[in-house]
């Protein structure tokens, strides 16, 4: 019994595998190198290639005795699904077709699925529960709509079994300071508040101050990565018990604002972090946190690391590089 896991050198990925491994669960992981780092693996054993390729794909988990798939594989920046769509349409939702059509040859019928809270756009409600209603906003997002949709409907003609985990803003890094987010290839707050505090970029830009939040600041649900990598791993334990198909929140429950970020990075560095209020971004909600209830009655999950725990092993992560 042997879970592969596509897109394992990536950020969530490769914090996933470790786990695994740590549990005794045999691993495979499958990844272009496209945006994942082999040495985030860990000395992990890793399959290169593209999840387009079903020979390869179905090679890999027949060679490997694969039972389990957690599909992490796909491009995730917003700003980048605007601008170049084809590429977004063609690896995310062309790639997961491909990626089912190849398991499913080689008889594997549960799969994890990476989705985000990005599906449900700007939401209507706070907290937001599994019942929002799915408004993506950009190209991205849009792509999460429909490999949910996709699985589910593999679920309905060929008997897949899968959990779709919509989590929220993932941050952080190993506990042990083995592995971390790449803060070359990221667009989210928490890198970039380290990059500023660290000296190697420019101030962080926050933007708007003037949304009804307490601070100003827009208010977003931080959980920690290997609070979601534990998630995985209890999504594959529901499947193999035998449990149906689940779409599941993962977040902490609660909103932290830009400006506490940085707080708790100061409060992390001893030293203060430059940043500079600009315009808000049109689209962007000022508060979004999760219901996470869901899971933690089916699941049997809940979130246990802090704001201040997420900024201070991100922080240990980026100060050693």
């Amino acid at each position: 019994m042997t879970i592969l896991v596509t897109g394992g050198a990536g950020y969530i990925g490769s914090h996933t595998v470790k786990l695994l491994r740590s549990l005794g669960r045999d691993v495979v992981a499958f990844d272009s190198l496209e945006r994942g780092n082999r040495a985030s693996l860990l000395g992990a054993p890793l399959v290169v290639g593209e999840i387009a390729d079903e020979d390869l794909i179905e090679r890999t988990c027949r060679d490997h005795g694969v039972t389990d798939i957690v599909h992490f594989a796909a491009y995730k920046s917003a700003g980048e699904s605007m601008q170049r769509p084809g590429m977004y349409w063609r690896n995310n939702v062309q790639g997961t077709v491909h990626l089912l059509e190849g398991a499913l040859r080689a008889g594997v019928t549960r799969l994890v699925f990476s989705s985000s809270a990005a599906v449900y756009g700007n939401p209507v409600h706070v907290p937001v529960d599994e019942t929002a209603p799915l408004r993506p906003e950009n190209v991205y997002a849009e792509t999460k709509v429909v490999m949910e949709r996709v699985i589910s409907w593999y679920g309905t003609t060929h008997g897949l079994r899968w959990a779709s985990l919509r989590y929220f803003n993932a941050a952080g890094a190993a506990d042990d300071g083995t592995i971390g987010e790449d803060w070359s290839i990221t667009t989210n707050l928490v890198p970039l508040v380290m990059k500023a505090a660290l000296g190697a970029s420019g101030p962080v830009l926050v933007f708007g101050n003037d949304y009804p939040t307490a601070d100003g600041t827009g208010v977003r649900d931080y959980i920690h990565v290997e609070d979601l990598a534990t998630a995985h791993v209890a999504a594959i334990d529901h499947l193999m018990a035998g449990h149906g198909s689940i779409n599941v929140n993962l977040g902490t429950g609660h909103g932290s604002s830009v400006l506490e970020v940085l707080a708790a990075t100061e409060r992390a560095s001893g030293t203060p972090v430059p940043y500079e209020i600009v315009a808000r971004r049109p689209g962007d909600p000022a508060m979004v946190y999760a219901d996470s209830t869901l899971a933690e009655r089916v699941l049997r999950w809940k979130a246990s690391r802090s704001l201040e725990e997420i900024v201070t092993s991100a922080y240990l992560w980026h100060s050693k590089r």
